[in-house]
């Protein structure tokens, strides 16, 4: 399966994630779940637009966009964009992208194993 064949499934069930994270949690763990998440479907995208990109490339990429978005809610962004791009900068949203991107290239590299319980 090619690579963008992976990330279109994996941007799907992010999306899904993220809306069932809100759905059942709230509070501190949806904030920094739903950061976490915003960071995988960047990368999501970024490996859609570039699949030939190295994993830690696309992940640097997803990273700094993430970043830039935060750091662009100091300046104000337009009431228009606010429900994508937020309104309020916050400087701890910025580890949970690191977290978010450092999982992207955790997975993509196999850095990263699920482990299957299996019974004896």
């Amino acid at each position: 399966m090619s690579r963008r064949w992976w990330a279109s499934g994996a941007a799907v069930v992010t999306v899904a994630a993220g809306l069932g994270v809100r759905a059942l949690t709230d509070g501190a763990f949806a904030k920094c779940a739903g950061d976490a998440l915003y960071t995988v479907l960047v990368y999501l995208v970024v490996v859609l637009v570039a699949p030939r990109l190295t994993a830690v490339t696309a992940a640097g990429i997803a990273l700094g966009l993430s970043w830039a978005v935060e750091f662009l809610q100091m300046a104000g962004v337009p009431a228009l964009l606010q429900p994508l791009l937020g309104s309020t900068f916050n400087a701890p949203d910025l580890f949970w992208y690191a977290v978010g991107a450092a999982l992207c290239w955790a997975v993509t590299t196999g850095s990263v194993r699920v482990v299957a319980l299996r019974r004896p």
